[in-house]
């Protein structure tokens, strides 16, 4: 059988999967697929990938069927992600799998959880959802017989960690497999003031524009926000005015809905133009001819100056009037106080735990009692690999209060 591929297409400063920095534990080559087309697969059929279906993005998951959840998220991500790397041709296999696991580490219940969890953690390293989606598919997932985690490949392991601190990135390092010549392993850009590759630059702006766009449908859906509110907004009032100007009859109050799908669709067309735009201004300028060089440019995949500073003015829009909504708020709280005590309970009672986590920490406590961190991590990647259905019941379970989940 012969390996696909799609390199051909690519550009030289893409990732290329044929020239990977590769796996930390050496495998074969698969015989249909490559290396890139893999990772994407085995996130797909990971147990964390499925538990996104039931973890929030903003609003819980009993609060509306129509919400979004991080798996509509990450699936937003990857159909936008695509489409750019189409365009500017990039590695698109690359961009999907990066896009569909870099919300593979969150809590349920949102970023409340992340909070809960951080503020449990603060004695002993902290928790970061960013870093926790890392740890999943390098230890948690437990699908292979030679390995732990999912044995992804560098790029797609350095598209995951998309933010870390100097601290953090150094453990990291440490723990890395033998460096790749000079250029150290998955958290060096960190320590050495480089880039990542284009794919994962590019992920990471798709995944700011899937934000916006569905936190304005879910918080219009939701009743926290006016079209009205939303057209104090320079980057909404531009496109909710074009809309109508096309199609005069979404002015008519029964067709809001479509008036506002319109003016979303509008608006995500044009950031995408946007993107493309300012990325092939980029290249031109800097030029780089393959990654290695992409790595040592300044950042390439940016908005354009004037798109920038309109989407950086809808995002503190959504802050202040959606995620600070006083609603959002009390859920938030309501979240925060369950997990902290969730937490608290395992720490103190490890065999509550389902039977592989409470193994582990009883081991651990048998072997080593004064070793407190090593036990509370265990808890961390517990709590937080529950969706929120399961924390809440789990909740309802332990202390007999009623949960959050419905």
């Amino acid at each position: 059988m012969q390996v696909v591929t799609s390199s051909r297409d690519l550009a030289t400063y893409a990732c290329h999967a044929e020239r990977t920095r590769g796996r930390r534990l050496v495998e074969a080559q698969a015989p249909t697929r490559d290396d890139f087309q893999r990772d994407r697969d085995r996130i797909v059929h990971s147990t964390a990938f499925r538990r996104l279906v039931y973890k929030t993005q903003v609003f819980l998951n009993h609060e509306g069927d129509l919400f979004r959840t991080r798996m509509t998220h990450s699936l937003e991500v990857a159909q936008l992600g695509r489409s750019l790397a189409r365009a500017l041709r990039l590695n698109e296999d690359l961009v999907e799998t990066i896009a569909l696991a870099h919300d593979l580490g969150h809590t349920p219940f949102g970023h409340a959880g992340q909070d809960a969890l951080h503020e449990c953690m603060a004695p002993y390293g902290g928790f970061e959802h960013n870093l926790q989606s890392l740890r999943v598919v390098d230890v948690l997932e437990e699908r292979y017989p030679h390995f732990d985690g999912l044995n992804l490949c560098f790029e797609s392991r350095e598209g995951i960690l998309k933010h870390c601190s100097l601290a953090n990135a150094r453990l990291i390092e440490a723990q890395e497999p033998v460096a790749d010549g000079n250029r150290g392993g998955v958290a060096a850009r960190f320590l050495t003031g480089q880039q990542p590759s284009l794919e994962a630059q590019l992920c990471d702006l798709a995944d700011q524009i899937a934000y916006n766009a569905h936190d304005i449908d879910d918080g219009v859906r939701s009743g926290l926000l006016t079209i009205d509110q939303l057209r104090e907004v320079p980057l909404f009032r531009r496109f909710h005015e074009a809309a109508l100007r096309d199609a005069p009859q979404l002015a008519l109050s029964s067709s809001q809905r479509r008036c506002l799908y319109e003016t979303v669709r509008l608006m995500l067309s044009e950031q995408v133009y946007d993107v493309i735009r300012s990325v092939n201004g980029r290249l031109s300028e800097f030029a780089p001819q393959n990654v290695d060089e992409v790595r040592l440019s300044p950042r390439i995949v940016v908005f354009g100056p004037e798109m920038r500073e309109q989407t950086k003015a809808m995002k503190s829009f959504l802050f202040a009037n959606l995620y600070r909504h006083p609603q959002v708020i009390a859920s938030r709280e309501g979240a925060k106080a369950m997990l902290r005590e969730l937490f608290d309970i395992y720490s103190a009672e490890p065999g509550e735990m389902q039977s592989g986590y409470a193994a582990k920490a009883n081991a651990l406590v048998a072997g080593d009692p004064s070793s407190p961190s090593k036990l509370r991590r265990i808890v961390a990647d517990y709590v937080s690999g529950m969706t929120d259905r399961f924390a809440s019941r789990e909740y309802s379970r332990l202390t007999g209060k009623p949960g959050m989940a419905g």
